[in-house]
């Protein structure tokens, strides 16, 4: 389980492949619901890389 502002490292993400070992902050206020498929809103990855959906295997808290 994660909360707003914890620090992640991306093993790997099918939203955007690009963002895979990088590090992020998740900015999820509550758990992932069904609008997101119960992913985790992950930002702050990149200038170039937009704020992804990450499934929980694919996070490891920093």
């Amino acid at each position: 389980m994660f909360t707003a502002g914890d620090e992640v490292f991306i093993s790997s993400c099918e939203d955007d492949p690009r963002a895979a070992g990088k590090i992020g902050t998740i900015i999820d206020e509550v758990p992932p619901g069904p609008l997101t498929q119960g992913r985790w809103t992950v930002a702050g990855i990149s200038i170039l890389i937009a704020p992804v959906l990450c499934h929980g295997h694919e996070l490891t808290k920093v």
